[in-house]
């Protein structure tokens, strides 16, 4: 097949190595167009585009999809196929409408649970037992169209959001050239999507990792592991950003040196560890990264750190 691929960040390099090892024709790369970085303002490339240069493919970087010279581009190329994983920008009608099988997207989760920016990350903080990748027809909703074919992946016990991110990724290189085969050969049969399972999730930034410890532990626990590594869940101590980078759910622990207790206090505070009280049930601090500080194991922390029972977290 000839192929125009659209992807930006490295989430996306997978399935378009997999599209050129697979023999396919990949005719044109299309990425975000280059960012300002750091403090000297040097351009920086998106993940696809160095995975493409690497690969000596044509490169595209339309600032807006829908301009009428990017279509154009389009038009010449005369795609067979347009496959867009985590592109980042809305494809016109015209667009979706111009290969002769389609606008394929791969999307990591189980559609259509999870539509959206953050499916994985939302998979990890709800709890899930499975999440996966989706290969679907695209359509002029978000994350809407037909679906073509679905992987299932179990989650561990102790799944982060970056752990998931990898999984996944591998999963859903594959997937989509199976799909592509699929479609060639005509056996794929696209479904439509169930609307009244149908749940959205928003697109996390950085104030989400504020931790409220008057959620129960287990929700805490969980939205700990779907923000690592990123955006990162965060609280204070002593007036510095602290970041919770691994806990375990325990239960509650006597303070004998506090009159009251309240959540986000610490109960306990041994060689290795410290336990914060939350609103069901308490955290077994594990890893953290104390603000202008690298991230270590908690026994490490507090070799450094005086921590005392009765002091709490948060501002």
């Amino acid at each position: 097949m000839k192929v125009v691929f659209m992807g930006t960040p490295d989430f996306s390099v997978g399935t378009l190595k997999a599209i050129v090892e697979a023999g396919h024709e990949v005719a044109a790369v299309v990425t975000q167009p280059d960012k300002p970085k750091g403090r000297g303002g040097a351009m920086s490339f998106s993940d696809v585009k160095q995975a493409a240069i690497e690969l000596g493919l044509l490169v595209l970087q339309p600032k807006r999809a829908r301009d009428e010279e990017f279509v154009n581009e389009l038009r010449k190329i005369n795609p067979d196929v347009i496959v867009v994983v985590a592109f980042g920008q809305i494809l016109s009608k015209e667009i979706l409408d111009m290969p002769k099988y389609g606008c394929v997207n791969v999307h990591a989760s189980l559609l259509p649970k999870y539509r959206g920016a953050s499916p994985i990350q939302w998979a990890v903080i709800d709890g899930c037992e499975y999440s996966g990748v989706t290969t679907m027809m695209m359509n002029e909703g978000i994350d809407t169209g037909d679906i073509l074919l679905v992987e299932k992946v179990k989650l561990d016990s102790k799944e982060t959001g970056g752990s998931l991110f990898d999984k996944l990724s591998g999963v859903g290189a594959a997937l989509l050239v199976k799909t592509l085969d699929e479609l060639e050969k005509g056996t794929v049969k696209p479904v439509k999507q169930n609307e009244t399972e149908a749940t959205h999730v928003k697109m996390l930034d950085k104030s989400f990792g504020n931790i409220d410890f008057s959620m129960e532990a287990a929700r805490i626990e969980r939205l700990i592991r779907g923000l690592n590594p990123w955006p990162s869940a965060f609280t204070h101590f002593n007036g510095k950003l602290l970041k919770i980078w691994d806990a375990d759910v325990c239960d509650d622990v006597v303070c004998e040196s506090c009159e009251s207790v309240v959540n986000g206090m610490i109960t306990h505070v041994d060689n290795n560890s410290f336990i914060v009280k939350c609103g069901d049930n308490s955290l077994k601090i594990n890893e953290l990264q104390l603000e202008g500080k690298k991230r270590m194991k908690t026994q490490d922390f507090l070799r450094g750190n005086h921590i005392n029972t009765g002091d709490i977290l948060g501002k």
